[in-house]
């Protein structure tokens, strides 16, 4: 099973794609969508290009994103908000099943924890997936991060 993790935003939107085999996980791939400052509209067309871009590359079944959960700044929300509901038209459109988990649910996943910190979920999915180092941004290592979450929920099939 092929899971693509999406932590979205509007300036950046972390992905990351691994396999499921067993309990093995394997990363296929994984990166940063960035947009430049321009209109939003743009931004958004960048990412539902590049995202259906990876999806057809990559050829997952299931796509992981997180789900907005609390923020204090309303604009940003908002950005983010709309951001994730253009991921998720690329993926239905690609017809892939779809799974929000929300920050607490993506921590306890890798750790053990719900409200695990940043640097323990970093360490984490590092040692999960066998990586030499912790990718960067943060965007990225959260992406692995929700959808190694999602592939080690024992519903997972």
């Amino acid at each position: 099973m092929r899971v693509l993790g999406i932590d979205p935003g509007l300036e950046r939107v972390g992905w990351g794609v691994l396999d499921k085999a067993g309990s093995q996980l394997k990363v296929q791939g994984y990166g940063l969508i960035k947009t430049p400052k321009v209109a939003a509209q743009d931004r958004f067309l960048q990412i539902h290009e590049e995202v259906t871009a990876i999806i057809k590359k990559h050829r997952p079944e299931r796509l992981a994103i997180e789900k907005l959960f609390f923020a204090k700044n309303q604009t940003t929300v908002m950005d983010v908000a709309r951001a994730s509901g253009v991921i998720i038209l690329a993926a239905a459109q690609s017809g892939l099943e779809i799974h929000e988990l929300s920050p607490p649910e993506i921590k306890k996943g890798v750790t053990g924890v719900g409200n695990a910190d940043k640097k323990q979920v970093q360490f984490m999915i590092t040692k999960i997936l066998g990586l030499k180092e912790t990718p960067k941004p943060d965007d990225v290592a959260d992406a692995l991060a929700i959808a190694a979450a999602h592939a080690m929920r024992p519903d997972f099939r």
